[in-house]
């Protein structure tokens, strides 16, 4: 290796360990539930893939952690922040999807003695996409995405199940919205719901290849249904409904009864775009420039196809 080689090496390394000091938050939402947000942009080495909200809560009995992070860095890095709150263990993770995001640190917690849950089908996707996600973190995380494996949830339940975990009571919805396999998680006796990737807030949802605005609206309605006092979305600060509503719940309204509608009526995509490229209501939202065209294209070419 030439020294300018040596040199250029290192000094990638020494950025990548410039920034490898960011340490996620742990934030009350009630009681002993807790989240931590991420930052609302994308995967970075910066930030170790923990780009989204995560969840934990604390039972006399260990902790429940809703999503375990991008990677086994990421997930030491949410090990930490829950030591903020408590010296419990982390005895349960509960994954709400396949997204990379949201389970590829299973592998962490269950090396320390944690059982991994999620909806059969969730974990079916999560094997599913799971070299397509690690060779794209390969791409984004580099060395810090070192000693990640890909482990999917092995305690399997249906859709609707419900779980008794340290005298609390989760119940497991399917919504299949954002990424195929998603869930939500909603605890009865706190009023809390833990979306997974069906609500954003603070920043605007994004359209997938794979998402469906159509499942995305109707999951959204059921969330609605449940009136709960607390939301801690996929991705933003937790909330009350009333916030998800005008975040979230009102795009998917917005795409279906706008965008949706026009290619119905079967009316030029490039025209159905152009009228509505402003939307105001939304406007103020985080990656609003680089996502709202994207996502109006996706929801057209979906609700065509109907």
């Amino acid at each position: 290796m030439t020294l300018r080689r040596f040199l250029s090496l290192a000094c990638l390394f020494a950025v990548q360990t410039a920034h490898a000091d960011y340490q996620p938050q742990a934030t009350r939402v009630v009681d002993n539930i807790f989240a931590i947000v991420g930052p609302l942009g994308p995967r970075t080495v910066e930030n170790d893939g923990l780009n989204a909200t995560f969840g934990f809560v604390v039972t006399p009995k260990g902790v429940i952690l809703i999503d375990s992070g991008a990677s086994r860095l990421g997930a030491e890095k949410l090990e930490q922040a829950i030591r903020t709150v408590t010296e419990q263990p982390v005895r349960w993770v509960v994954n709400t999807g396949s997204q990379d995001h949201r389970w590829l640190g299973n592998d962490y917690f269950a090396a320390r003695g944690a059982e991994i849950i999620a909806l059969r089908r969730t974990a079916a996707t999560q094997a599913e996409f799971a070299a397509q996600h690690l060779q794209g973190l390969e791409r984004g995380l580099g060395q810090r995405l070192a000693g990640t494996q890909a482990r999917p949830a092995t305690r399997l339940l249906d859709d609707g199940a419900t779980l008794e975990l340290g005298g609390e009571t989760l119940t497991l919805r399917y919504t299949d919205a954002h990424f195929p396999g998603d869930a939500m998680i909603f605890m009865p006796k706190r009023s809390v719901v833990f979306t997974g990737d069906l609500v954003y807030v603070d920043r605007i949802l994004g359209v997938l290849p794979w998402s469906s605005v159509t499942n995305g609206r109707k999951a959204f309605r059921a969330l609605a249904a449940l009136a709960p006092a607390h939301v801690v979305p996929g991705h933003g600060r937790p909330c009350d409904l009333a916030r998800a509503r005008r975040e979230t719940g009102d795009y998917y309204d917005f795409l279906a009864d706008k965008i949706g509608a026009a290619a119905k009526e079967m009316e030029a995509m490039d025209e159905v775009l152009k009228r509505h490229a402003d939307a105001p209501a939304f406007r103020h939202l985080e990656n609003f420039e680089a996502l709202h065209r994207a996502n109006m294209n996706r929801a057209f070419t979906e609700f065509e196809a109907q």
